[in-house]
């Protein structure tokens, strides 16, 4: 492959996949939450009673409340494959953050780490669902960590899958994407590749967040051209990229507790952490600073995941969420016995 056909201007365009591959024959609902400055929209699945093959949750079992949050160009579709797996266990939501998906920019343009983390504490404050099973994703997962860090009263486990926090030695497949964060850098970006269809765009961001690809299957692969054909013509699509790419970069260079790393050293919550050993964005070499930066942290490595493995491998997630869930039942009737 010639350097003028590497994923450089394609993988910055959009660093995740805008809609997931679902689960055939699962239906969603969406509804949109509309608080002072900022409208969200949420997805969930249909009959959210349901277990994950349709027929019920466990008997006697009270589902839990989880918010699902996507990365950096990604949307609560990311979600799809992993919410029905886990919806007799967990009363889930996915919501598409200011800007992204279906929900339109934040009155106040901002679209930092913080604001980011801040909508999610606004969306369970108004919601009133929490305490939750926090799940985010790549810059999801840093606004998470934030999220469990500032307001613990909201997270009742946290589950990180590729979180986006700082690396002083980043992979050189990272580099285009921290690039989105030079002003002027899209729109140059966007005539680059004007004459792009959106199948190609897709084939070459999923080449970057897919350890293989060829495990999107067709109908989600139409559905992520679709998707991404739809966000071309908004007309704030790049400049939502551009200050959301330099919002986590400015959030890598924060020190003193504002810190992501110092941030997780906070979080008081079981966490999950899940690395993908293909990971061109989030290297799998930052799973053991994490695991020990987050105290007693659960770690699951798959050595052929990418970035997305809730959409990659949503199976062996959703078991390592399950085992999380049942972890955290066990210390709960513990602590119960001690006192």
């Amino acid at each position: 492959m010639s350097s003028t056909e590497s994923p450089d201007t394609a993988t910055a365009a959009l660093p995740v996949p805008p809609a997931g591959p679902g689960r055939r024959g699962a239906a969603e609902t969406v509804h949109t939450v509309t608080l002072p400055g900022l409208t969200l929209h949420v997805r969930a699945p249909s009959g959210r009673d349901a277990g994950p093959d349709g027929t019920g949750g466990d008997a006697g079992q009270e589902r839990a409340p989880a918010l699902y949050v996507h990365g950096l160009g990604g949307s609560s579709q990311n979600w799809s494959a992993l919410m029905p797996l886990l919806a007799d266990r967990l009363d889930g939501e996915a919501i598409d953050l200011p800007g992204f998906g279906q929900s339109p920019p934040p009155d106040d343009g901002n679209y930092s780490v913080s604001a980011q983390a801040r909508a999610v504490i606004r969306y369970l404050d108004a919601a009133g669902r929490g305490p939750v099973h926090l799940i985010g994703n790549s810059l999801g997962g840093a606004a998470t960590t934030r999220v469990a860090a500032a307001r613990p009263d909201l997270v009742r486990t946290l589950t990180l899958i590729s979180p986006a926090l700082p690396e002083l030695r980043p992979q050189l497949t990272a580099v285009p994407t921290a690039l989105l964060a030079v002003p002027g850098i899209t729109t140059l970006f966007g005539r680059l590749t004007r004459d792009w269809t959106p199948e190609r765009r897709t084939r070459e961001v999923l080449a970057l967040c897919y350890g293989d690809p060829g495990r999107v299957s067709p109908e989600g692969f139409n559905a992520a051209v679709d998707e991404y054909a739809r966000r071309l013509e908004l007309p704030y699509f790049w400049d939502v990229m551009e200050r959301s790419a330099r919002g986590l970069v400015n959030a890598y260079t924060l020190g003193g507790q504002h810190n992501l790393w110092r941030q997780a050293e906070r979080v008081l919550a079981p966490t999950l952490l899940v690395y993908g050993g293909r990971d061109r964005l989030v290297s799998i070499r930052m799973a053991r600073r994490a695991a020990a930066a987050f105290r007693g942290a659960r770690l699951l490595t798959l050595p052929e995941a990418g970035h997305v493995a809730m959409m990659e491998y949503p199976e062996a997630v959703a078991r390592a969420v399950r085992e999380l869930l049942d972890s955290e039942v066990t210390d709960v009737t513990a602590d119960a016995g001690r006192s």
